[in-house]
């Protein structure tokens, strides 16, 4: 039924594990009517993995909901493995769990942040098996993108930045921040070293991510887990510009694949992680897809005007054949 914060289903009817090659095993859940609309929620991060939380956006009356926890991710194992981790392992990846589970076609592709970046790289490498798309919170993974955060959080929260930058030892690593985390993060044996450089790089994500952040937002630090694969996976995606061309989910060819897809962006004004002008540039691309850009929400999902919109677009798409 449905709540004043989303929709409560009851445990998943199924979860298991899929093995995608010899070194990654996939970790999956499903909710809801076993002959419902299939959705499947692509997480953020990369690395941030699912739980059971996600599916409050969708009417479990209707919605089939697969929660896939990404390589190296969630319940994932290895946690926080980079070997044979690109944006092309993902995608086939999603196809994969779709054959797996006997599902025709996804009815919905629903990602926020990284979530929107790998939906978008599915849906332009398989458009026949996306019905709809909703994406929240647009990054198309491009340097420029990543390089924002570092400006805003220099310009919004200096305080948040100095520490973040004063972590780094030397002048010569914070004058290349990414690259100095990652090295700190993903090398080495000293795991209280690496741990202690992940949770640095971790804490200015969170307090940047929602416009009044509450105390419970850094409470996430305490799990070592989602600290380290939440923290080396989104190091080695940015250091290596999320394995993806500039800008290349905009290039005309690609856009024409999947221009006949039903379309929803979801964008908070204030989002100092993802900036508001990319969901622009992506709905121009696109102009049959519907953007909204909610006043005074930031990065999170958990924004309650960001949260209200994105379950009314999923209501709404409940209707589609």
């Amino acid at each position: 039924m449905a709540t004043n914060v989303g929709y409560t289903h009851e445990n998943a009817f199924d979860e298991g594990f899929l093995q995608v090659d010899q070194i990654h095993n996939l970790h999956y859940e499903q909710y809801g009517p076993r002959d419902g609309k299939p959705v499947i929620f692509l997480h953020g991060g990369p690395g941030a993995g699912t739980s059971k939380a996600n599916t409050a956006f969708f009417d479990p009356a209707i919605y089939r909901v697969v929660l896939l926890d990404q390589r190296g991710a969630g319940k994932s194992i290895p946690c926080a493995e980079l070997r044979e981790n690109t944006t092309r392992h993902l995608v086939a990846d999603i196809e994969a769990l779709r054959t797996h589970l006997g599902i025709p076609r996804w009815h919905m592709v629903f990602g926020g942040s990284w979530g929107s970046t790998l939906s978008l790289a599915y849906a332009q490498t398989h458009p026949a098996m996306v019905g709809s798309l909703v994406l929240r919170g647009i990054f198309l993974g491009s340097r420029v993108e990543g390089d924002w955060a570092e400006r805003a959080g220099a310009a919004f929260y200096p305080d948040v930045q100095g520490e973040f930058l004063d972590f780094l030892p030397t002048a010569e690593q914070r004058a290349h921040p990414d690259q100095s985390y990652h090295a700190l993060a993903t090398q080495g044996d000293d795991r209280a070293a690496r741990l202690a450089a992940a949770r640095a790089w971790n804490k200015r994500e969170l307090c940047m991510s929602a416009v009044k952040p509450g105390p419970e937002a850094l409470q996430v630090l305490e799990d070592e887990n989602w600290v380290m694969s939440h923290a080396c996976l989104e190091l080695h995606y940015f250091v290596h510009d999320c394995f993806l061309e500039p800008m290349q989910f905009l290039k005309p060819d690609n856009v024409a694949r999947i221009r006949h897809i039903p379309t929803t962006l979801v964008q908070g004004r204030l989002d100092l992680l993802c900036p508001p002008v990319y969901a622009w540039k992506l709905h121009e691309a696109l102009p049959q897809s519907k953007l909204y850009i909610i006043n005074g929400a930031g990065h999170s999902a958990l924004e309650p005007d960001t949260f209200k919109q994105l379950k009314a677009v999923c209501d709404e798409y409940a209707k589609l054949e």
